[in-house]
This record gives C-alpha cells, sequence and structure tokens, in this order.
C-alpha cells in the first residue's frame, strides 16, 4: 500500500453528489410534527418601526405560532462580535431585507402564505447608501485603523515621480447552491440539537444559547455537509439556526427554517465592496519609494466580522512589493443595506489591488514593460519585512513568476496579441500577469486552535472527528488521510463523521483557509496517541522493544529474533482492548509563532505565506463592452499538496470565482436602499462558458513548506481566487490599446459591459484617469 498522503485521492461524497444521494438539511426525513417557519421582512431601509401587526397572519390556516422579539427567552441578540445585532427588530429598521418576525406553520406554503398577511407600519428615514456618504458624515462601524512604516510623507515629498488614483471595487454575492437552512429539534429537558448549514458548529450553538437564555451544554450543533459556504455561511448561519432554535423552544415541535433565494439574498451579508484613494512614489526605474492609501469597505448597518475584513484588506496591500514607506488606513463605512461578511479571501482580495493598479500606472507614466516594473519590487527572500512587521520567508514569488511566463509562453503571445490589436479596429485583447503573496491564518490569534476526536474499533475500522466542516472543499477526505497515514490503513478503514459540537467543542470556523492546517494537526494528534498506545503494549506483549513494531499496509509486524510476527492492523486493535489499552483519543493544536497587536497594527499575524502568479488573454468588444477570458495559465504554491485532485479543484474553482466578482457578479439597489439584484435572473454569476478556454493549472514543484505544517502541505482555499486579479489587468490592457496606451485606465469593478464600455470611450478620448506630479 503506498502512502496514504501526497496523492490524489477522490472526494469522499463526491459520488453521493453526482448521483443525488448526499443528504443536505433539506433531504433529511422530518419527524411527525414538523413545522416550518418563514421570515417577514422590512421593505424600508432605513426608519423607526411603528407596528408589526399580526393579527390576521395568526390566525391563517396551519400557523402555529406568529414570533416576534417579545417570544426569546433570552436576549434579543445575533452579533457574532460586538452586540446589539437583534434577531427581530425592535424599534429602528437598519436595512431593507431586516428580519422582523417569523411565522410558523404546518406547511412552508402556509407559512409564507401567512407572511404576506403582516402588516407593517415604518416611518422612513433618508438611507445612507454609499460609501462616499458614510465618509462625508463620518459614519462608521469601528474607529479607523492604520498600518504605517516609515514617513510617507516625507517620502513621498522626495520622490522623483508621484501619482493619484482612485477606483472602486463591488461586493458579491455568495451564492452557495444550498440556501441559508437550519433545523431545531427540541429535546428533553430543554436541551435542542440543530441541523445547521454553517461554518461555524461553535457560532450557532452559542448564538442558541443566548436567545434562549441557556447554557451553552443544552445546544447541540450538528453539521454533516453545507451545499457550499465561502464565508457566507460563518456568521449568517447562526442568525438562521437561532430563529429555528427560538421556534422550536416555543412550540415544543421541529421547526425548519430554509431562506428561499431572494429572501437569502436580501437578508444576508455580502463580501465588503471598497473604494480607494491612493498616492504612489517612485523612481526613474520605477521602484517604489512610498505608498499613503485610504481603503474605505462598505461594511453594511452593523460591526458583523469586519473588523476583520478591513485588517486583512491592510495587511494585504502590500501583495507581493517591498515598500519602504508605507501607510494604509482602512475605514470601516456603516450604511444601510446588509451587514456586509465573511466571503472567500476575508479582505485580502480587496486589499492585492491597490498595487496592481499602481504598478501598470507607474508603468505606463514610465514608458516600460509593467511585467518587469511588477518584478523590480518584489519581496527579497528572508530579507524584507511586510508594513506590519513580518518577515517573508520562504519566498517563491520569482519561482511562480518565472513558471507562469514560461508556461504562459508570454514574449510569443505579446506579439500576438499587439498585432492583433493593430489589424482589429472593433476587437482588442488584452494580456495581464498577477504575483501573489497571501498569508494563512486567522486574523484574531486565539482562532488559530482545533481539537479532534479519534475512535480506533476492534475490527480495524476508525471513525474521526474534527471541529472542521465539510463544504464541498475535501476537508474531510484530506484528513481522513492524515489519520489513514498514522495508522498506515487504506482511506476505505477512515469514517469521516458529522461535525458536532458535541464531541468536538468550543471550535473554531472553517474559514481563513485554515481548515487542514487546524484540524489535520489535530487529528493527527489523536492518531498518533492512540498507535503510540498500540505499540507500548504490543512491544510489552510480544517482548520486543518499540522499536521493533511495524505499521505498514495495513498490517503491523512485529520483528523478533530469527522472524517475524505479522499482525492485522484490527487484529492489533482487539488485542489492545484485550489488554484494556484505550483506543480512543481525544487531539489539540494550536497554531505556533503567530502573534498580532490590533492597536499598533504589528506583528506576525500569518504563520506562512502562500504564493502563486497567474496570467490571463482576455478579448473585448469596443463596440458592446462585452468581453471574454481566452486563456488561464495559473502556477499556485501549495507546499507539498495533500491531494493534488482536490488542490487542483480548489484553484480552478476559486479563480472563476474571482473572474466573476471583477468582471459580472454586480449587486444593485435602488435609490430606497432595496437591493434589485436578488436572483439568478438579475445577479450573474459566471458559468460554464465563462470559463477560460484554455485553462492551464499547475502546482509549485518542490516547494514543501518549511513551517511545520501539517505533511508540509499548504492551505489552498482562498489564495487561488485573488489569482483573477490578472483578468482585471488584462481588461485594462485591452481598453489602454483603444487609445494606443497613451492614457492609465480606470476601471471599477466589477467590468461590466456598461463599465468597460465606458472606459474604452475614456481611452479614445485619451483622458488620463491619474493625477501626475514629478518630484
Amino acid at each position: 500500500m503506498s502512502a496514504q498522503v501526497h496523492k490524489a485521492r477522490r472526494h469522499d461524497s463526491a459520488l453521493k453528489h453526482v448521483t443525488g444521494q448526499a443528504l443536505y438539511i433539506d433531504d433529511m426525513p422530518e419527524p411527525p410534527g414538523t413545522l416550518h417557519g418563514a421570515l417577514v421582512l422590512s421593505t424600508i431601509a432605513c426608519g423607526k418601526l411603528v407596528k408589526v401587526d399580526i393579527a390576521v397572519a395568526s390566525k391563517m390556516p396551519g400557523v402555529v405560532a406568529v414570533l416576534g422579539p417579545t417570544d426569546i427567552p433570552g436576549k434579543n441578540d445575533v452579533a457574532a462580535i460586538g452586540q446589539n445585532e437583534p434577531l427581530f427588530a425592535v424599534d429602528r429598521i437598519e436595512f431593507a431585507g431586516q428580519a422582523l418576525a417569523m411565522v410558523v406553520a404546518d406547511t412552508l406554503d402556509a407559512a409564507r402564505a401567512a407572511v404576506e398577511k403582516v402588516v407593517v407600519e415604518i416611518e422612513a428615514e433618508e438611507p445612507i447608501l454609499d460609501i462616499a456618504t458614510a465618509l462625508e458624515r463620518k459614519a462608521y462601524v469601528q474607529a479607523p485603523s492604520t498600518v504605517l512604516r516609515g514617513d510617507p510623507d516625507a517620502a513621498l515629498a522626495s520622490a522623483p515621480h508621484r501619482l493619484e488614483a482612485e477606483f472602486s471595487v463591488g461586493g458579491q454575492e455568495h451564492f452557495y447552491l444550498e440556501g441559508q437552512i437550519a433545523f431545531a429539534l427540541p429535546g428533553e429537558d430543554g436541551d435542542i440539537t440543530v441541523q445547521s448549514s454553517t461554518q461555524h458548529p461553535t457560532e450557532v450553538q452559542h448564538i442558541c444559547a443566548r436567545l434562549l437564555g441557556c447554557d451553552f451544554n443544552r445546544v447541540t450543533a450538528v453539521v454533516r455537509r453545507l451545499g457550499g459556504g465561502f464565508g457566507g455561511k460563518e456568521s449568517n448561519a447562526s442568525w438562521v439556526a437561532a430563529a429555528a432554535a427560538v421556534a422550536a423552544n416555543h412550540t415544543g415541535r421541529p421547526v425548519k427554517l430554509r431562506l428561499p433565494r431572494e429572501v437569502d439574498m436580501v437578508a444576508t451579508g455580502k463580501r465588503h465592496g471598497f473604494d480607494y484613494r491612493y498616492t504612489v512614489g517612485f523612481d526613474d526605474e520605477g521602484r517604489l519609494r512610498a505608498l499613503d492609501a485610504v481603503l474605505a469597505a462598505d461594511a453594511g448597518w452593523s460591526l458583523d466580522l469586519t473588523p476583520g475584513v478591513v485588517a486583512r484588506a491592510l495587511t494585504h496591500t502590500d501583495n507581493a512589493y517591498w515598500i519602504p514607506h508605507f501607510r494604509a488606513v482602512g475605514y470601516a463605512c456603516r450604511t444601510n443595506k446588509q451587514s456586509n461578511t465573511a466571503f472567500r479571501g476575508f479582505g485580502g482580495p480587496q486589499g492585492v489591488v491597490i498595487m496592481e493598479d499602481a504598478l501598470d500606472r507607474i508603468a505606463l507614466h514610465l514608458g516600460r514593460d509593467p511585467v518587469e516594473v511588477r518584478a523590480l519590487n518584489f519581496y527579497a527572500e528572508g530579507r524584507d519585512e511586510t508594513p506590519y512587521g513580518q518577515k517573508v520567508d520562504e519566498n517563491h514569488l520569482a519561482r511562480c513568476w518565472a513558471e507562469v511566463k514560461q508556461g504562459g509562453e508570454i514574449e510569443r503571445r505579446r506579439a500576438e496579441i499587439d498585432a492583433f490589436n493593430a489589424a482589429n479596429p472593433v476587437l482588442k485583447r488584452g494580456l495581464g500577469l498577477f504575483p501573489l503573496k497571501f498569508g494563512i491564518s486567522f486574523n484574531l490569534p486565539h482562532m488559530n486552535q482545533a481539537g479532534a476526536l479519534v475512535h480506533v474499533y476492534t475490527d480495524g475500522s476508525i471513525r474521526l472527528n474534527h471541529g472542521g466542516t465539510e463544504m464541498g472543499q475535501g476537508l474531510f477526505i484530506k484528513v481522513a488521510q492524515i489519520v489513514a497515514e498514522v495508522f498506515k490503513v487504506d482511506i476505505d478503514r477512515i469514517r469521516p463523521s458529522a461535525t458536532s459540537t458535541a464531541e468536538v467543542p468550543n471550535t473554531s470556523p472553517t474559514a481563513a483557509s485554515t481548515g487542514t492546517d487546524l484540524n489535520g494537526w489535530a487529528a493527527w494528534e489523536a492518531a498518533n496517541t492512540i498507535r503510540q498506545r498500540m505499540v507500548a503494549y504490543a512491544a510489552e506483549h510480544f517482548g520486543v522493544a518499540e522499536a521493533d513494531i511495524e505499521f505498514a499496509d495495513g498490517t503491523v509486524r512485529i520483528a523478533k529474533p530469527g522472524s517475524n510476527q505479522v499482525l492485522s492492523f484490527g487484529e492489533l486493535a482487539k488485542l489492545c482492548w484485550l489488554g484494556r489499552v484505550s483506543l480512543s483519543s481525544t487531539g489539540y493544536y494550536k497554531t505556533p509563532k503567530i502573534h498580532w497587536d490590533p492597536v499598533a497594527m504589528r506583528g506576525r499575524p500569518f504563520f506562512y505565506f502562500s504564493f502563486g502568479a497567474a496570467m490571463a488573454e482576455v478579448a473585448i468588444d469596443t463596440l458592446t463592452g462585452e468581453s471574454r477570458v481566452l486563456r488561464a495559465d495559473l502556477v499556485q504554491d501549495c507546499g507539498e499538496s495533500l491531494n493534488p485532485a482536490i488542490d487542483l479543484g480548489q484553484i480552478e474553482g476559486a479563480f472563476v470565482q474571482g473572474q466573476g466578482w471583477l468582471t459580472c457578479e454586480e449587486l444593485w439597489w435602488d435609490a430606497r436602499g432595496r437591493l434589485r439584484t436578488a436572483g439568478p435572473s438579475t445577479y450573474k454569476i459566471p458559468g460554464s462558458r465563462d470559463v477560460p478556454p484554455v485553462f492551464n493549472v499547475t502546482l509549485l514543484d518542490n516547494a514543501p513548506s518549511r513551517e511545520a505544517t501539517i505533511f508540509r502541505s499548504k492551505a489552498v482555499g482562498e489564495p487561488p481566487l485573488m489569482l483573477a486579479t490578472a483578468v482585471w489587468t488584462a481588461l485594462k490592457d485591452a481598453i489602454g490599446a483603444v487609445g494606443g496606451r497613451n492614457a492609465a485606465v480606470r476601471l471599477d469593478a466589477p467590468a461590466t459591459p456598461e463599465r468597460v464600455l465606458a472606459a474604452v470611450e475614456r481611452a479614445r478620448q485619451g483622458r488620463e484617469q491619474s493625477v501626475t506630479r514629478n518630484g
């Protein structure tokens, strides 16, 4: 039997996914008496809540209860951090889509019909609906924060060249295939079990207990699988679960609450949109001297997870580049929209785009190749520090850059694209490259911990439980591979079980690309503890040294003088049980070396960096603004990949999701603050035809992590999403070709046909989109 790690293994639920046998919460059999919930939502974005009249709704056929804030036995607060985020609004309306009440009925149709009969009266007030207005009114959900190094003001004043620019990027809807859903089942003595589609079972447990007014030990959160999460089910799933739990507690019957797509989109948070302003200073060669940047995030109406998103954006503003003098100020702007939340990359994508815009402008200003200007400013291995004080070790930037240029045939294709553009007045092509340095760990050090529970049964089969949730990313199979490697048994002997707060408590969310890093090590610790017990007993039982016990190929070999005795793994497990040896163990892991001062914004927030590079080729139609990605070449640093097949799928999916954020996924609110892109008819996610027809993905070879990551692997969930920045860069290159590249291109994202067309028109007129100052 070969090694169980560092090899391609199919997803543990792959066949069930494609055959429809995988059970999600809405597929689970409903016990007799199950009730169904539907939410009453505000259609006003801001104002005073005068009345919620449930008289007619409560008498509708099949309605069992209509619940509001007075029906919550505990505290009416579902905030993940901070406080004062009510499950049901009390006196103020903060966004269109805010929950006011919930109807619980015998059938889903009855519940939804009754919702239409609830009469809501609100005294509307003028909402804040954009970042600019929030900045003008100093409306923030937290105080501004700053990452500072050196003296950027003096460095900018003395720089041979300076450029100023501004642009914006929009938010993004998670659009998971399985919408927000929870199923709450009441038990004895006030106990309640909540099946939740969540990335954070412990937070579900805590929020449910807070609203029920009970101890955490009365609530068990269970998660077998999610139909996608992408960060949208880190905090938002908790209030959905809490609403179901409150209803189950109130009625004494099982309650299922699932949000239809439109309700899901208008009621839950999204990726934060950002506005940017910056000044960059540089020398005659294009070397960076200083950056002074403002990043303003649309937080929505409440805190949610915005502090972490803004912090990660600030710590990724430098991206791959050494900037001697640096200031980045982050504003968390309060608007009357859905409270924005985690999304794959968690602020990193919004941070890295600044320097990519700046370096394109620098290259144009100096008449140099933007590919060369980027490489000129790369961090040096082990020498340079980030603006927040962390050394850039194990630096694979140059390797990734060289490989993507070689594999993407940059010189040939650049010449072909230039020739194409010269011959075609309507269609234009562009080429964009992007390097990546992305930090792996949670921003908050205390979240970088995990637990696991492993049982070995006397037939040699193994049950595995840990605090991570499986949302299609392959976490369960990777952790199972780790346990199989410890015991040297076939992966089929490992049975991953549903994540449960009753088995592994106090878990961190499955987020920040840390799922395998944290839970993999915890499972290794648990499995290795059992293995050591088994080795010690076998050595004593057979009268040999522990070094003479070898696990291999599902067997255990005992080396004796003159002969070897071989047992199956199951036979040794039964022998250990007969010898009264525990075959169950917990495991625990906490990430080493990390520390962070959130006030000074300095420290080592990341255990390690993941690196990558991308090259993208696009075509635009200058008459319609439509665009296509023709080819993408990606190189991603995964360390020594635990499962190359899983990692390849993650890279491809992340890139296309990032492409969607930057090109077609546009969120639009009307003048009254109502989200109008609330379904697939108006909100465009990438489809199969948007995937680049030539799509080359390479895992960086011979790059095992030098840090003590699990089997020297590296995280892969979030970093590749940022590689899609190459598409945005390529679009600007194509637009620039319209005007002979005589003016910088401002292209706000998402680069919809309308925005591309407007940028094309500016390029035709040769209008400069930045302010230039020399020395």
